[in-house]
């Protein structure tokens, strides 16, 4: 059977070991600080790698805007079944689940996301559920730039956040994080200018995604799916 937690080293063990090395070191004497930076740094790594199998995903807006929707829709509703049943097949400790998706996914989740007791969605079926709904329920441009910016924007704000944010504005958003979201958004919409034209809703609707992604808790939708849902609805609706 996959053991997944056989396939997560121990970082924890790793930095304390490295810690008590440059403790009993005297030329080390900023050690503390040393071993927080490693911390990071190791934590930065992931997330690299996890806003890069989340930035792979922008192959479906693309899809949204040039592939017709009676194609679209049943290839998006085969992969999101087929990742419904495997994310339960993992949950219930079926064998050929916990293989396939530790050798699929397991890199990409947080500490959080791989010791629940209750079955949860991981942000997999979010993105392509948030993918179907912007699909069928809004025109093409527009889910088209509503998926973009969730895939980018969520990605630059953690990135930028981890990386160089200092100024926290809410729980663990960060200020730097919180304007790279919003930056990126409107530069997002600025390149997709021919495809809709830019405005001052536009400018809204990013606004709009930014409180999104800091609030995320207090909305309770995971922002994989709330961020386009909202930004879609206040460019087409406003």
């Amino acid at each position: 059977m996959w053991n997944l937690k056989k396939h997560q080293p121990d970082y924890n063990k790793v930095f304390k070991a490295i810690k008590r090395r440059l403790e009993v070191t005297p030329q080390w004497p900023n050690a503390d600080f040393i071993y927080h930076q490693l911390r990071h740094d190791k934590a930065f790594r992931k997330e690299l790698f996890r806003k890069a199998i989340h930035l792979s995903s922008l192959w479906i807006p693309a899809a949204i805007y040039f592939m017709p929707k009676i194609i679209l829709i049943p290839i998006l509703l085969i992969i999101l079944t087929g990742n419904v049943i495997l994310e339960y097949g993992n949950f219930k400790k079926y064998s050929w689940a916990r293989k396939s998706f530790g050798v699929l996914f397991f890199r990409t989740l947080r500490n959080k996301e791989t010791s629940r007791e209750h079955f949860q969605f991981t942000g997999a079926i979010y993105v392509l559920f948030s993918s179907l709904l912007c699909l069928c329920f809004f025109p093409k441009e527009i889910g088209a730039i509503a998926l973009t910016v969730m895939l980018i924007s969520d990605s630059a704000a953690a990135l930028v956040g981890r990386s160089v944010g200092r100024i926290k504005i809410y729980k663990n958003k960060t200020l730097e994080g919180t304007m790279a979201f919003f930056v990126s958004a409107v530069i997002i919409n600025l390149l997709f200018w021919t495809v809709y034209p830019f405005s001052w809703i536009s400018v809204a609707a990013c606004l709009t995604a930014t409180l999104v992604e800091v609030f995320e808790d207090k909305i309770e939708i995971d922002d994989n799916l709330s961020v386009p849902i909202f930004f879609a609805a206040v460019l087409a609706w406003a």
